[in-house]
């Protein structure tokens, strides 16, 4: 059995990743640290864990725990895993971040959009982007895995067949990515009062959010050169999920549906979680709720030259804690679908 610990195991991303690893058939949950709540049991902070989850919550001591497990998961706000995750800690043990600490390779962009200082710059480098269907060969021997963020894994997902085949105009590219509330975490702010976000719907840090650079920095990677986009997230009444609509012009106004379904079909045919829509027909959050899959699907705009590709994923799920624990999988040489087969809450 593979030991686990979670740090931060009581925010929404923590909890779903106790969810994830109570079910696991391969993996235990060893301990659980949270720092608003030692000596609490976890399940009378989330009383559904009632006869499932035992644990009390403990005080974090990263180096104790290094000794003592296989992997620790950090669900924790960017700018705390940077100061507690060094070498001598990774020499122990393997590392899962679901935080945005390791997921920017330059530590000048990081602190630029995060205005925080980065406390470990030296494992920038060595920390391995965990997109789990495009970087699974560099997972295997990672020590220190970067979970991707929830609107860029939808966004990334959506836009890589399409780049890698230089079919679109990079210069083009448009992310609208519309997310439920859980996206903002547990803390508690305004903007996710119930009266603020309920029948209501709300652009946000237009031009300036924080997952822009990771959606630049990975698309660039696999262009082969610098993109800059435009992206507009928008927060939507609803608990969880994420649909991201991208835009891009075409290079190539002959090809059609067929030609662009080869393409996704080319990368995405044997991916477990990966499910491409039928023509005509466009993902919805509901369809894939509570589960690690992505759903997308796509129409050639004939009229503008614009390809419009739709993404749905459940933001907590394979938008943090579903793929990090597909990152685990993929670490301790598992199936990557074990204890993620769950079918989606459509309902």
């Amino acid at each position: 059995m593979i030991k686990t610990a979670i740090i931060g195991a009581t925010g929404y991303v923590g909890e779903e990743l106790v969810r994830i690893l109570s079910a696991h058939p391969q993996a235990e949950i060893s301990y659980i640290t949270s720092q608003s709540n030692v000596g609490q049991k976890y399940s009378d902070i989330y009383p559904n864990f009632k006869n499932i989850i035992s644990h009390e919550c403990i005080e974090e001591n990263i180096e104790e725990l290094a000794e003592k497990v296989d992997v620790i998961f950090f669900a924790l706000p960017h700018g705390i895993a940077c100061k507690k995750i060094a070498k001598k800690i990774l020499d122990k043990v393997k590392v899962i971040d679901l935080g945005a600490d390791f997921r920017l390779r330059s530590r000048e962009v990081y602190e630029e959009w995060y205005k925080t200082e980065h406390e470990s710059p030296e494992l920038l480098e060595e920390a391995v982007y965990g997109l789990c269907e495009w970087k699974r060969d560099q997972i295997k021997n990672a020590r220190l895995i970067a979970n991707p963020g929830c609107y860029t894994t939808c966004s990334i997902l959506s836009l890589l067949p399409l780049l890698k085949e230089g079919l679109i105009d990079t210069e083009t590219i448009i992310v609208d990515a519309k997310s439920g509330v859980t996206g903002a975490g547990r803390s508690l702010s305004q903007g996710v009062h119930f009266a603020e976000c309920n029948e209501t719907t709300k652009a946000y840090k237009i031009a300036d959010h924080r997952h822009t650079p990771e959606i630049e920095q990975e698309l660039s990677e696999f262009a082969g050169k610098e993109i800059k986009l435009t992206f507009t997230p928008t927060l939507v009444p609803m608990q969880r999920g994420i649909l991201s609509t991208c835009y891009a012009k075409l290079l190539d106004k002959s090809l059609t549906y067929d030609d662009v379904k080869q393409v996704f079909m080319k990368y995405y045919e044997k991916e477990y979680f990966i499910r491409i829509t039928e023509k005509e027909v466009y993902p919805e959050t509901r369809w894939v709720r509570n589960s690690n899959f992505y759903d997308v699907g796509f129409k050639i705009d004939r009229r503008t030259g614009n390809i419009i590709v739709v993404g749905a994923i459940d933001n907590l799920v394979k938008g943090a804690s579903g793929q990090a624990v597909q990152n685990m999988n993929i670490l301790f040489k598992l199936d990557e679908k074990t204890g993620l087969q769950t079918a989606p809450f459509c309902l």
